[in-house]
């Protein structure tokens, strides 16, 4: 019964902190830290909502119809050989936000955000020819990146955020483990892929 109940929350916690949520989290801690939280609401709001239907909503959506279609499970899906498709449909929905927000003349260090989201993903998807990665702990360390890179720019303190950042990471590489998904190097190995790329993506490209 404890075994059973340290799975459904390794499930859960797969679930619920998807790959995607880069680019909101990374808005967010700007519309909160930087001189941004002034612009108006419904500025922010807009943003917000272009950045998740294309980040979030959209792949999501297209990844399930794409695992429905072949009648394959969560874990089926997870496997080395089936996660391209999975990569190339996220990377394309990443690649149309950036030029949406290009053509809306969105600031170009808010799109940052995006790119630096987008070289993790192609990177990702790079490894995972020859060794499966995981997209979930490389989320979360481009997280850290991007907090890191923003309070360089703006002059912010990120330590809290980290330490919240940090422990996210452990309990997501944790539940992944617990899923047989990765293994501890692959976790590992995702974390910092992420945080390199995130920084690299906002500092110097």
């Amino acid at each position: 019964m404890k075994q059973r109940k340290i799975f459904i929350t390794a499930r859960v916690l797969s679930m619920v902190f998807t790959p995607f949520y880069l680019p909101v989290l990374g808005l967010l801690a700007l519309f909160v830290f930087s001189y941004l939280s002034l612009l108006p609401l419904a500025y922010k709001a807009t943003v917000l909502a272009l950045v998740y239907l294309f980040t979030v909503l959209a792949p999501t959506l297209l990844i399930h119809a794409y695992r429905r279609y072949n009648g394959w499970t969560l874990v089926e899906l997870g496997s080395k050989e089936r996660r391209m498709v999975p990569y190339v449909i996220s990377i394309a929905c990443y690649f149309a936000c950036v030029y949406l927000m290009e053509r809306l003349h969105i600031p170009r260090f808010m799109g940052g955000i995006l790119i630096a989201a987008l070289i993790i993903q192609i990177t990702c998807a790079l490894i995972n020819a020859w060794w499966k990665i995981s997209t979930h702990t490389a989320a979360t360390g481009g997280v850290a990146g991007a907090l890191l890179s923003f309070a360089e720019i703006f002059g912010f303190n990120p330590v809290w955020w980290l330490c919240a950042v940090f422990i996210l990471a452990g309990a997501l590489g944790t539940s992944r483990m617990i899923l047989r998904q990765h293994t501890l190097a692959q976790v590992v190995a995702g974390f910092w892929v992420g945080f390199v790329c995130a920084v690299v993506g906002i500092l110097f490209v």
